[in-house]
């Protein structure tokens, strides 16, 4: 095992340790948290020969840049953007040898996505609360990364003999999402709620919402046309899943998040498919957004199909570097 430093000459907008979340702590209060495109960041990790779940660096918007002072085996993923190593052009979303010196900068492109992930093979240096990296700023732990620190990396990691500029290391079978160009469609499979406001399914589904700048991590929230409950009958508070359509008091439509806590009394008209959540993850201001109302089965399935993905590539990576000699067990890959 080899200690490397990572050394940060740019820390964008906001870079944080991240990793997939916390287990077993919503009962005693504590959100999951976690990487918001849950996606990217195992396929992230994944591409390099680590557990998907992991710790990496998550970066929301501006330009994220590190120098490391050994080889490094590196994957980005996340909305489209421009990576580079030593000022030349490299791809995203596969696995990457930087030489020891050479500068990493990834710029994103807000307009198609918020958050780009950084994985490096072995394992990062990173507090953790609750048995979890991932910030939680309610808690005070930050897990901000700024220009000038220097990030440990314990790795395993020797190179494979490569030049930068060769052919790609692999060809896996890589699940890339889409990031389109105009609304990005979510499918929702209807909850109890959405029976107590006269014409919300219709309204919704023939709606345009924009997220607004007073999203944040506990949820996103949407300007467009919303319904009421007639009355004034409170609902008892309750625990909610990920991707929950609330409709508070106010005229907005708010798709909870990895950090969401209880109901607060609003109705609860849908949930988001799981399938869904990367990419709403990745929706920022401005982002317009349209739903469409879809079953339990069929939500259930498209997520499956996207697991069975993930799994496919998590066994592929792992083959190719056994092929290299590069320890890369496929108990790790899960």
């Amino acid at each position: 095992m080899t200690t490397v430093a990572l050394d940060i000459t740019s820390g964008g907008w906001v870079t944080t340790f991240q990793d997939l979340g916390r287990s077993g702590t919503e009962q005693r209060g504590v959100p999951t948290g976690g990487a918001a495109d849950q996606h990217s960041a195992a396929v992230a990790n994944l591409l390099v020969g680590n557990a998907r779940g992991a710790t990496l660096l998550e970066s929301l918007g501006g330009e994220l840049a590190l120098v490391p002072d050994a080889d490094v085996l590196l994957a980005v993923t996340g909305a489209p953007a421009q990576v580079t190593v030593g000022c030349a052009p490299v791809d995203s979303w596969s696995p990457l040898v930087v030489p020891a010196g050479q500068e990493v900068r990834v710029r994103g492109d807000v307009s198609k996505g918020t958050r780009a992930y950084l994985a490096v093979n072995g394992t990062l240096s990173a507090g953790t609360l609750l048995g979890s990296a991932a910030p939680d700023a309610r808690m005070g732990f930050g897990q901000v990364i700024a220009r000038g620190d220097r990030v440990l990396l314990e790795t395993e990691f020797r190179g494979f003999g490569r030049r930068l500029f060769e052919p790609p290391l692999f060809r896996l079978p890589v699940p890339v999402p889409r990031f389109d160009d105009g609304p990005w469609v979510v499918d929702v499979v209807a909850s109890h709620g959405i029976h107590t406001i006269t014409g919300i399914r219709e309204l919704i589904e023939d709606s345009t919402y924009v997220v607004t700048p007073r999203s944040n991590h506990v949820g996103l929230r949407l300007d467009g046309p919303v319904l009421h409950p007639e009355g004034d009958t409170e609902i008892v508070s309750h625990g909610v899943p990920i991707g929950a359509l609330q409709i508070p008091h106010a005229d907005e439509l708010i798709v909870l998040g990895r950090y969401r806590s209880l109901t607060a009394g609003y109705p609860i008209v849908g949930v988001a498919s799981r399938a869904c959540l990367p990419l709403l993850g990745q929706a920022g201001p401005g982002r317009e957004l349209r739903f469409r109302w879809t079953d339990r089965e069929t939500s259930l399935r498209r997520f499956a199909t996207r697991e069975a993905e993930v799994r496919a590539l998590g066994h592929a990576a792992a083959e190719a570097f056994g092929a290299l000699g590069f320890s890369a067990p496929l108990s790790r890959i899960n």
